[in-house]
């Protein structure tokens, strides 16, 4: 009976460590490479930009802006605001004559969130773009559900739509476009003007000839 139980322990104890060696070779041969991310991308979900990727001012995306388009933008805003002249509050605030209005206040005791009422500052152009952005982000802790505009220039025609609601504030000067030639404009020009004067200069010398002053003929006794 021991030596059965013996033979049957020393059969078990085998396949172990024959399984433990075939584990070791296989995890060798198919060795697997860790992926940079863990996890599985969840369609319709954004994940982010390049770092690399700029966004225009938004003084420069306003002048190039729509209103009418900003206000088949603004359709979505409907189910929770206004922007009518007099008309009511909803879930959100009336947005008529927003832009340069005071942060979080006003709107005829409309109940802000505590996050947006101390944020403190105006609806300027730039903080309604950040805002738009993710509001958030702009103030955290604010009772706005919507998740933001991720199209810069959508934002900016929205913008410009709710400025032509009631508020009518100047539009901000873009900033100038960067240099594309500076100084080196006509550079090839004067070069090549130089390069005949020089011709000219050598031709007479090889001539016994006076050189002729630029932009003269030499006279006919020459």
């Amino acid at each position: 009976m021991d030596n059965r139980t013996n033979t049957i322990a020393g059969w078990v104890l085998a396949g172990c460590v024959a399984a433990l060696g075939l584990s070791i070779a296989s995890g060798m041969v198919f060795e697997q490479e860790a992926p940079e991310k863990f996890g599985y991308p969840v369609e319709g979900v954004a994940t982010g930009g390049d770092e690399g990727d700029q966004v225009a001012p938004i003084a420069t995306r306003l002048a190039a802006a729509d209103a009418a388009a900003g206000e088949k933008v603004f359709n979505k805003c409907t189910a929770c605001h206004t922007v009518a002249q007099g008309a009511a509050n909803g879930i959100g605030p009336n947005l008529w004559g927003t832009v340069g209005e005071e942060i979080g206040h006003g709107k005829r005791g409309f109940a802000f969130s505590d996050a947006l009422a101390s944020h403190g500052g105006k609806w300027t152009f730039e903080n309604l773009d950040e805002w738009l952005t993710s509001p958030r982000k702009f103030a955290a802790g604010t009772k706005m559900t919507f998740a933001g505009l991720s199209d810069p220039q959508d934002r900016a025609n929205v913008i410009l739509y709710l400025n032509q609601n009631g508020s009518n504030v100047p539009l901000p000067a873009p900033p100038p476009p960067e240099a594309t030639g500076g100084d080196n404009e006509g550079a090839p020009a004067n070069a090549a003007g130089a390069a005949n004067e020089t011709g000219a200069q050598e031709n007479a010398v090889e001539m016994n000839m006076p050189p002729a002053k630029t932009g003269q003929q030499p006279s006919p006794d020459q």
